[in-house]
């Protein structure tokens, strides 16, 4: 067994696993200590510019409007959002991955050696393994979700955001042509909304809007003329 588990083509998989154990003991020693490693991690997120990837609370409808890749940050923020980040701490998501990618991954090479009497390169069954440890995380998040006390950052309605200040961050948003934009609500968490101008004027990537009115799935949006308002 062991010489299995640690053969080459093993080797991402039994790593993952390896890692996943780490961070277990690593949490449980510093819980002990009063300071556990998914709050370090969780509170050094927004420094690393990560907030507009782990706060994102979208409609799906609103993703139709943008017609991007899959390198666009709207896909990346979609996925996070389908994944429950912002709404489970990213550590715990993680070592779901690092499981369910483990154990699906070794299952998967001892039912091909079982069948042919070798195993496929390792290249070849993380790509199947990393897909379907995907939906495993969506699962578990969902169910963590629901068990974990609720904190201040609860969900908010989108009318809640009118009069709060956004930033665009995809596009150029003009009259009938939305745009993506930023922002904060009461709670601090991150929202993606589509805006567009309430008169004929156009926005761009880094201008800061007044949210004014909510129509369909977009915001109408003035400019912040404000100095003292700011996307924070």
């Amino acid at each position: 067994m062991l010489e299995f588990l640690t053969a080459e083509q093993n080797l991402p998989f039994t790593v993952a696993l390896a890692v996943m154990l780490g961070i277990a003991v690593l949490e449980g020693l510093m819980t002990l200590i009063g300071f556990g490693l998914s709050n370090a991690i969780e509170s050094m997120l927004p420094d690393m510019n990560m907030d507009a990837d782990l706060h994102v609370h979208l409609d799906a409808d609103l993703h139709t409007e943008i017609h991007g890749d899959i390198d666009s940050p709207t896909a990346l923020s979609h996925l996070l959002s389908w994944l429950r980040v912002g709404e489970v701490p990213v550590l715990m998501l993680f070592v779901v991955f690092l499981t369910a990618f483990g154990l699906i991954g070794i299952g998967m090479q001892g039912f091909i050696r079982g069948l042919s009497g070798h195993m496929l390169p390792a290249l070849v069954v993380s790509v199947p393994a990393v897909l379907l440890s995907l939906p495993v995380v969506r699962v578990m998040g969902s169910i963590i979700a629901r068990i974990m006390p609720q904190d201040e950052t609860e969900a908010v309605s989108h009318e809640s955001l009118i009069g709060r200040i956004a930033t665009l961050t995809i596009g150029t948003a003009s009259k009938g042509h939305p745009a993506e934009a930023r922002v904060r609500d009461v709670h601090g968490t991150m929202h993606y909304v589509m805006v567009e101008p309430d008169i004929d004027e156009s926005f761009t990537r880094g201008d800061q809007v007044i949210l004014v009115s909510q129509v369909g799935s977009s915001f109408k949006v003035i400019k912040n003329t404000s100095s003292s308002l700011v996307d924070e």
